[in-house]
């Protein structure tokens, strides 16, 4: 039995259906079931789980100007990514309610606010009740993603209550920008979400340092992702397939606690939910010597600035 400053995680280590949207999401939903019956109060998945990681873009020239390839491959990911406003994740509220389970889920996101064209690598909160609290767009796409995903703003900068904790969360290589780490630390954050696409090169160091840093748990979440994952009707499969190796993400999904020590320590090339249950007291014990927003903090020295506003290109006025 959990007590009132208990919060049961599940981390949902799976492969995508890769750039295949609705089936992809149909695991998903398989995953919230399973967590639910594990008696999990937050389940979290990996970065751009739906409808999958852009791999091909470090295996087929993905900088080469005006190719084929990389025109037809990203017109298929757009095809395949998902549209809040026009219901792409319905089910899953649906389902986040019905199991009575709040959810992180990484998705790359085609919003209509932004013209419906480009893409955004998201994070989704979803409440136990169902709604989509907050949409958070990578800050900064890594390296060749910018070939192929749009830098993001501050709207999705916020935490969220879950009883007993205040969760947040960001995107891979975000999690190493101070501020935006800062600026969640400022709301409150005591349980930290990181998702990335996977490896254990990633979640390894970042995972127990942000920990320590913040005197917070953090949750790294990986997608898992290995050639035979691929579906055969992927566009330009054979050239994908050739220069890939066997395994392009091995998880790595692993959980540390406030004083930055593992818990849940890397797992590796295993697929499915794995569960801890967090202590909210002991965030409260490890901020007695440090708090990096409270009192071992000089904003009349240093301070934060953070633009939530939800970027567009065009405003409209109704002329009245």
């Amino acid at each position: 039995m959990k007590n009132s400053s208990q919060l049961t995680v599940a981390l949902a280590q799976i492969a995508p259906v890769w750039l295949d949207r609705s089936k992809t999401l149909e695991k998903v939903i398989t995953q919230i079931q399973e967590a639910s019956k594990n008696d999990a109060d937050l389940i979290v998945f990996g970065e751009a789980l739906v409808p999958g990681y852009p791999f091909w873009l470090a295996l087929t020239g993905g900088a080469e100007w005006n190719t084929n390839i990389n025109k037809e491959l990203h017109a298929h990911y757009v095809k395949q990514a998902v549209c809040i406003e026009e219901g792409d994740l319905d089910e899953v509220c649906a389902a986040a309610k019905e199991n009575e389970i709040a959810i992180y889920l990484g998705i790359i996101e085609r919003p209509q606010d932004r013209g419906g064209h480009s893409i955004y690598a998201s994070l989704v909160y979803i409440s136990k009740e169902g709604a989509i609290e907050s949409v958070h767009r990578k800050l900064q796409p890594t390296y060749d993603e910018r070939l192929t995903w749009s830098p993001g703003d501050g709207n999705g900068l916020q935490t969220h209550k879950l009883p007993p904790f205040t969760v947040g969360g960001l995107n891979c290589w975000e999690n190493w920008m101070p501020l935006p780490r800062a600026s969640l630390y400022a709301q409150g954050e005591n349980l930290h979400v990181a998702v990335w696409p996977g490896s254990d090169h990633n979640t390894k160091d970042i995972t127990r340092f942000i920990a320590r840093e913040s005197r917070s748990y953090v949750v790294s979440v990986s997608a898992l992702m290995n050639i035979d994952d691929f579906p055969q009707d992927t566009p330009y499969l054979e050239k994908i397939l050739e220069n890939a190796p066997k395994t392009l993400a091995n998880g790595g999904s692993c959980v540390a606690g406030p004083d930055g020590e593992w818990i849940l320590e890397p797992i590796l090339n295993k697929s499915g939910n794995f569960y801890v249950t967090l202590d909210f007291d002991r965030v409260l014990e490890e901020r007695q010597n440090f708090d990096p927003v409270g009192h071992y903090s000089r904003p009349d020295v240093t301070k934060l600035t953070v633009n939530t506003e939800r970027q567009s290109t065009v405003k409209f006025k109704n002329g009245e």
